[in-house]
Parts: C-alpha cells; sequence; structure tokens
C-alpha cells in the first residue's frame, strides 16, 4: 500500500454494514491476487449519512474483472459473473447482492465530447477523477486496513457541512463532463446539499456546455430531481444558474412577473415548483409530479391583459394540454400512456375548482368522473397542490369545498357507476334495433344516451336506455 493520502486511511469506520460477509470475502480474495481494492463513491456517502444503498462499486489497482472472476470462483455455483470487456467492467450477483468491479482510472477530455480518454491509473487518479468531494471517499477492504477510510478532498467535513464541492477546479470538472452540473443539481436536490460558492459559478460560467448533452442523459437527471423529496431545491438551482433556459425553455417562460397600472400577476415559475413540492408530499408517482410541473405551462402564450379583470390565463389548461405531446417529443420523454395521463391531467386540472367556485351539479360532477376515469384521485391531489394563496382565509375555504366535491364525487360514484362507464347500449345493438347501417346516426344516438347518463336524466342501466333511445330517435331521424 502506497503511503499518500490517496491510499493511507484518515480513520477506520466501526459499521454494521462493513460486517459483510460479501465485502470481507472480496478483501480477502484481493489480498491472494496482491492487489489494492476499495468500496467507493455512492455506497461510502450513504453509509456516513445512515441512508440505504443498493450499489457497490469496487475499485481495484489492476484489474476489476479478474478480481471479479476470482471472488465468483469463491462464492460457487449460486455467483453470476457478467463482464462487460470494452468497459473495463464486471458485475457479481449472489443472492442478493450486486457488486460491481472495475481497475483504477484515469481519465483526460477533448471537449467535443464528455466521453473520456481512459486509461489505467492509481486509487489517486481515480479518486481525482469523480464528481464531487462527498463521491470521492473509498473505504479499503483489504485485511490489514479493511473499515478504513480514504478522504483526501475532505468529502466527510463536506457531508457534515451539507456542501456541494468538486475535488480538482470546477471550472474544468464541468466543462470536461458538462452532465456534472445537473449531478450537481441533483444531488442538491436529493440530500439537502448547498452548492458552494465555486461550484455554483462554474456550472453559471459553463452552462452553455450542457448542449453537448444528450437529452436521454439530462432527463435522467431531470427525472431524479423530480422524484427528490423538495423537487423545488434542483428546479430552482437550474433557473437561476440559467440551465433551465437551455434544457426547458418552455418551463424557464413561467419566470417572472409582469405589471400593469399597478397589478401584476403572481410569478407562475414559483407557484409551478412550489405546487410540485405540495404533490411530492402526497405522491411519489413521477408522472403526477410532472402533470404539476406542466399544468400551467400554457398561461404565457394565453396571458392577456383586461382592464376590468386584470390579467387572464383563459384556456390555459387547453393549451398546456395540446403543448405536452410537443413537449415530451422535443424532450425524449415516453410518448405513451404516460404521456397521455399527464395530458389529461393538464387538461382537467381547472374543473375541480371551477366545481368548486360556482353551484356544484350532479351532472357536472358525473362528467368529471367520466373523464378522469381512474386518475380522479391523482387529479384532485393536483387541485389540491394548486392552492398555493397566501390569503389563508381563501385557502381554508377551497379546502373544505374540495371535502364537500370529494365527498359528492364519492356519493354519486357509488350510486351511478360513472367512472369509465361505456354507454349499456352498443352501436351494434342500435343498429339492429332502428335497421341503420353504420353510420353518423348509430354515433349520435350512442353520444344522446351517454348524455343523458351524465346529466341524470336516466339511470345507467340498459332497460332505461333502451327506453330513452326509443324517444330521441325519432326526432333525430325525422331531423335527417
Amino acid at each position: 500500500m502506497v503511503d499518500s493520502v490517496y491510499t493511507t486511511p484518515k480513520r477506520y469506520l466501526d459499521n454494521e454494514k462493513l460486517n459483510s460477509p460479501m465485502l470481507h470475502l472480496i478483501g480477502e480474495v484481493a489480498d491472494e491476487m496482491g492487489v489494492f481494492c476499495c468500496v467507493v463513491g455512492g455506497w461510502v456517502r450513504d453509509l456516513l449519512l445512515n441512508r440505504h444503498s443498493e450499489d457497490i462499486d469496487v475499485v481495484v489497482v489492476g484489474s476489476g474483472i479478474e478480481l471479479a472472476a476470482a471472488l465468483t470462483r469463491k462464492l460457487g455455483k449460486k455467483a453470476h459473473l457478467s463482464v462487460f470487456r470494452n468497459f473495463g467492467t464486471a458485475h457479481v450477483k449472489y443472492k442478493n447482492m450486486e457488486v460491481e468491479f472495475v481497475g483504477a482510472r484515469k481519465e483526460s477530455y477533448h471537449r467535443e465530447s464528455r466521453n473520456p480518454i481512459v486509461e489505467n491509473g492509481t486509487m489517486e487518479d481515480d479518486l481525482r477523477r469523480r464528481d464531487f468531494t462527498i463521491n470521492a471517499m473509498a473505504i479499503c477492504l483489504n485485511k490489514d486496513f479493511y473499515g478504513g477510510l480514504i478522504d483526501a478532498f475532505n468529502g466527510e467535513y463536506d457531508l457534515e457541512q451539507c456542501i456541494i464541492r468538486t475535488p480538482l477546479d470546477p471550472d474544468i470538472t464541468f466543462s470536461d463532463d458538462p452532465l456534472r452540473m445537473m449531478r450537481a443539481i441533483r444531488f442538491s436536490s436529493q440530500l439537502g446539499f448547498y452548492l458552494n460558492i465555486t461550484t455554483y459559478e462554474a456550472i453559471e460560467k459553463n452552462k452553455e456546455r450542457i448542449r453537448i448533452i444528450t437529452k436521454e442523459r439530462i432527463n435522467d437527471e431531470l427525472n431524479k430531481i423530480m422524484l427528490s423529496r423538495r423537487p423545488s431545491i434542483g428546479l430552482s438551482l437550474l433557473e437561476k444558474t440559467g440551465l433551465l433556459s437551455l434544457i426547458f425553455p418552455e418551463l424557464a417562460a413561467l419566470k417572472g412577473v409582469e405589471t400593469k397600472d399597478g397589478r401584476g400577476h403572481k410569478d407562475i415559475f414559483q407557484h409551478t415548483v412550489t405546487v410540485v413540492d405540495n404533490v411530492a408530499q402526497k405522491s411519489d408517482n413521477l408522472w403526477l409530479r410532472w402533470a404539476a410541473l406542466l399544468h400551467d405551462i400554457g398561461k404565457p402564450k394565453t396571458k392577456q391583459w383586461d382592464a376590468k379583470q386584470g390579467w387572464t390565463f383563459h384556456n390555459h389548461n387547453y393549451i398546456g394540454s395540446k403543448m405536452v405531446p410537443r413537449l415530451f417529443e422535443k424532450m425524449k420523454l415516453p410518448l405513451n400512456e404516460k404521456m397521455r395521463y399527464v395530458q389529461k391531467l393538464v387538461d382537467l386540472h381547472m374543473r375541480p375548482i371551477n366545481l368548486i367556485e360556482d353551484t356544484v351539479t350532479d351532472s357536472a360532477v358525473r362528467r368529471l368522473l367520466f373523464e378522469a376515469g381512474d386518475d380522479i384521485e391523482d387529479l384532485m391531489i393536483l387541485c389540491e397542490a394548486d392552492i398555493t394563496s397566501k390569503n389563508e382565509e381563501k385557502v381554508r375555504r377551497y379546502r373544505a369545498n374540495y371535502v364537500l366535491l370529494r365527498e359528492k364525487m364519492h356519493d354519486l360514484e357509488e350510486r351511478d357507476r360513472i367512472r369509465n362507464f361505456q354507454p349499456p347500449v352498443d352501436g351494434l345493438e342500435i343498429m339492429q334495433m332502428f335497421q341503420l347501417p353504420p353510420c353518423n346516426t348509430v354515433g349520435e344516438l350512442k353520444t344522446k344516451v351517454k348524455d343523458a347518463i351524465l346529466d341524470g336524466i336516466i339511470p345507467n342501466d340498459h332497460d332505461a336506455a333502451v327506453e330513452y333511445l326509443q324517444k330521441v330517435a325519432k326526432e333525430i331521424m325525422n331531423e335527417k
């Protein structure tokens, strides 16, 4: 073992997670092979933070693949080895544990790409190349130094002080690999840590470099921010550093307040991130959080000044819902049921608040239940999260009205079975009843039945629908 700050333990840890037979065995195999190895990165960080971590990454001064293969032979038939020679890595799965092995590396970069030129290196090289000090710590697994914490960049201190800082010059770190700017903000959001001033300023300086990063990589980090306990931390940092206007200009456009005749509107961006936080307190559903993020995305396009009403955003929910597919496509987000779910909630998010402001009719509530379907509870979480007024009386009144609306929805759903219902008379039966070929009239009659049920004119059952059809069919066909 080389006597340097990069390989000499700062102190020895006494933690029950280090009593793992697997980690001890890795150290024994490394000793037999005469190589130095450590568990590094996120697992060490989370150990010191008393957080659970699934990923165990082991760095070997030598061949990670050879150490993984030797460990697999020791573990026997129940162990599974996967080798990725192009990347110089190997993966060992044993029972409920998974460990990744890699040889110590050093890296250099070309300005046009974040993909480094990789060479074999020392433990010092490997720790120096890591993104942040809190991820640049290692724990020795060799028997003579087992449990020794290597911390040349004072990552443990930064953990205690809740600081995100790069081991080397952040200007070089972020220029070399611009994705690390997103990662810095993501860790800040996940851990509730602060970016130190030099890190923050380096992100501002290098923000344009984010353009060389693929949308998929950006979205991976953005989704991790969205899934954090308080997404507003990361979203606000993206906006303040200037990254948001480059990766998501439509969201950045929500920022700011315009005033006319002494009347301003609220900052839609600040309102939006508050709504996302409110949803995050109630649900871990990533796509419900995305619906919160996009619920007012149509407001900049619909903002108008009215001398009597002040600032208005008429139909912003409809315009916003039409923007969702294009935004998902542009950002390489999934164009499937997840996108349609977000689009539906953005479109419907004004309906419940309009109901509580007006006289709540059974017909309006039935239509809401029908259109929201199984997503009605998620819609209500979004709508309740959308109450961000500083007027406590207004907030109290809205919340009380939502309780009444929920009660009415529950009563109507139990009585009328409206959610996701299909008209009890289908098109084939209508054609047979009135000797009609496939035509628009069949669709009109189906719609008549659906509307009659939603409006409470008839109950949601077959006989009532047939009787009602007999009455309205003559009128429709006479008009033809």
